[in-house]
């Protein structure tokens, strides 16, 4: 039972909520406002921070391998970013296929949280910054 709710959970109702976010939303937004410039201009640039958040997290794991005794896994790296709990999940499903002994969703979670910290404290001192 608690199986097929967290399956729920984590795909159809996801999903139901992903339409309902994405029609209230469209149904608001002019596509004049939406087609812009601007709006892909961020779009781009959101991808681009997660695309360096995600290389530079596996790389600065890869620089604490060099001085720990005990490694990590750099996977570990790549949840720094405040995608929760997506990015955790992902560096769960690559590790698990890789060695099926990996379990590390919950080591994964750890940076991924402060990511989600680290992002507030940014946004904060943004706000205060640019009032």
């Amino acid at each position: 039972m608690v199986a097929r709710l967290s399956n729920a959970a984590q795909n159809e109702l996801m999903n139901i909520v992903t339409i309902f976010l994405g029609i209230s939303v469209g149904a608001t937004m002019s596509a004049e406002t939406f087609l812009s410039f601007k709006v892909i201009y961020v779009f781009i640039l959101g991808c681009a921070a997660f695309m360096l958040a995600t290389g530079t997290g596996v790389l600065f794991a890869k620089l604490m391998n060099l001085f720990l005794k005990e490694k990590i896994n750099p996977l570990i790296g790549a949840a720094g970013v405040s995608a929760v709990p997506m990015a955790a999940r992902v560096v769960h499903k690559v590790g698990s296929e890789a060695n099926r002994r990996n379990y590390l969703l919950m080591h994964a979670m750890g940076p991924n949280v402060a990511g989600v910290i680290g992002t507030a404290v940014a946004a904060g001192m943004f706000i205060s910054v640019l009032g």
